[in-house]
């Protein structure tokens, strides 16, 4: 697993062993990235996001690596979180980050009271915990955190998690290999 591209380009990112996180594929988060630059390369400079359940970091660090400057990591697991510490210790961005070791819905509280304005909220929770994805996108859906942000949801190819979350509508949805990537805007 590495950095696709950016300042951290091809730079290898550490993952755990054993099944408990479930990175995003090289593959699948270089046509994440693609698609949110098609016609605005520059889209993502001075970006603000929320990288929700964000296991290795991966999505976050390679928003970082292509011009963010924010990124807010939400990561329950103490192991994952310490690992999304030590993949982002090379690139010296500490003032660019927070990662918040809580549950998603506490984070997105906190955030909230914050007063943050993510411009891309992305969540990847575990494929076989499949209410997961309903529980956070109608909080979100619910949220101010929403009002202008893209919301994009991995998920197995085989699952929907569904259409419209309170204000949140899907936009488009993305196949690849076994994967998706739902697109919700307000």
């Amino acid at each position: 697993m590495r950095i696709i591209g950016g300042q951290f380009r091809s730079r290898p990112l550490r993952s755990l062993h054993g099944t408990e996180i479930r990175p995003t594929s090289d593959r699948l988060r270089e046509t994440l990235f693609n698609v949110l630059t098609a016609g605005n390369p520059s889209v993502l400079e001075g970006s603000v996001w929320l990288d929700l359940f964000a296991g290795t970091g991966a999505v976050g660090i390679e928003a970082l690596s292509r011009g963010a400057a924010m990124v807010y990591f939400v990561e329950s697991s103490r192991a994952a979180a310490e690992l999304i510490q030590k993949n982002l210790e090379p690139f010296g961005v500490a003032g660019k980050l927070s990662i918040l070791r809580q549950d998603v819905r506490r984070a997105i509280s906190s955030v909230q009271l914050q007063k943050v304005k993510p411009n891309f909220i992305f969540l990847d929770p575990p494929y076989a915990v499949q209410q997961l994805y309903r529980e956070t996108l109608a909080s979100l859906g619910d949220s101010p955190l929403s009002e202008s942000a893209l919301v994009i949801a991995e998920h197995e190819k085989k699952f929907d998690p569904g259409e419209n979350f309170g204000a949140l509508c899907r936009t488009r949805r993305l196949t690849q290999g076994d994967a998706a990537l739902s697109f919700y805007r307000r």
